[in-house]
C-alpha cells in the first residue's frame, strides 16, 4: 500500500520585481542591499508591523509538519561548522517540528526549544524531501527559502503549491525567485491584497 504524503509547499516573500534578497549579504545584514537595513524589515514588514492583517497567512506558515531550508536562510556560517549557529531565531524558533537543512557539511540534529529540531542534509534536494515527507507524514511540507533552495526544487518539478507573498518594494537586483527555473505553468488558486502586501497561492501544473 502507499504511504499518503501531504503537498509540497513553496513558501516566500519576494520584491514587486522578484527579489528575496539584495546583494552583499553579511551576518549584520543577512538581507543584504534590501532598501532598508538589511534585516528584512522592508520586504517582511506585513508580517512585523501588520501580523493582525495578517493572520491568516502566518497562521497557514504555521501548519507545515516539516520544513526545508537552504543553507544560506539558516545561517552566514560558511564551510565547516567550525562555530557554533543555530539559525536567526534564538532559542526558540517558530517552526516547532522537524527544519531539513540542506548543507555540504555534516553536522549533527540540533533540538531546540519548543519542538523544532535542525536535521543537516548532505545528500542533496531529493534527499531532504523524501525526510520531510517521512517525517510529515499526510501533513505540508513546506520549502521556505531562500530563493536559491526553493528554484532547486521549482526547477526539479517537485513544488505543488506556491504562496508568494508580494511586498511593494523594488531591489532591482540580488537574489532572485525563478532564476535558472524552466518555464512554469500556474494556476492561480487565490490572491488578497493588504496595505504592505499581496499575497498570491498558484498550483503549479505538470
Amino acid at each position: 500500500m502507499t504511504a499518503v504524503t501531504g503537498r509540497v509547499i513553496g513558501t516566500i516573500t519576494v520584491s514587486a520585481d522578484g527579489y528575496t534578497a539584495g546583494h552583499h549579504q553579511t551576518e549584520e545584514r543577512p538581507f543584504g542591499d534590501d532598501g532598508g537595513d538589511g534585516s528584512g524589515a522592508v520586504l517582511h514588514a506585513w508580517m512585523f508591523e501588520t501580523p493582525d492583517e495578517n493572520r491568516a497567512e502566518i497562521e497557514r506558515f504555521g501548519e507545515a509538519r516539516a520544513y526545508i531550508m537552504g543553507r544560506n536562510m539558516f545561517g552566514p556560517v560558511r564551510g565547516g561548522w567550525d562555530r557554533p549557529w543555530d539559525g536567526w531565531w534564538g532559542d526558540e524558533p517558530p517552526f516547532r517540528t522537524p527544519v531539513f537543512v540542506l548543507t555540504h557539511h555534516a553536522r549533527e540534529p540540533r533540538p531546540m526549544a519548543g519542538g523544532t529540531t535542525f536535521h543537516f542534509v548532505t545528500d542533496g534536494i531529493t534527499a531532504a524531501l523524501a525526510r520531510a515527507r517521512a517525517s510529515a507524514g499526510d501533513g505540508e511540507v513546506a520549502v521556505v527559502g531562500g530563493a536559491t533552495t526553493l528554484n532547486q526544487y521549482l526547477a526539479a518539478g517537485l513544488i505543488d503549491e506556491l504562496r508568494l507573498s508580494i511586498s511593494p518594494v523594488t531591489l532591482g537586483s540580488g537574489t532572485r525567485l525563478f532564476e535558472g527555473v524552466p518555464p512554469l505553468k500556474l494556476e492561480q488558486l487565490s490572491s488578497r491584497a493588504a496595505s504592505l502586501v499581496t499575497h498570491v497561492t498558484y498550483r503549479v501544473l505538470r
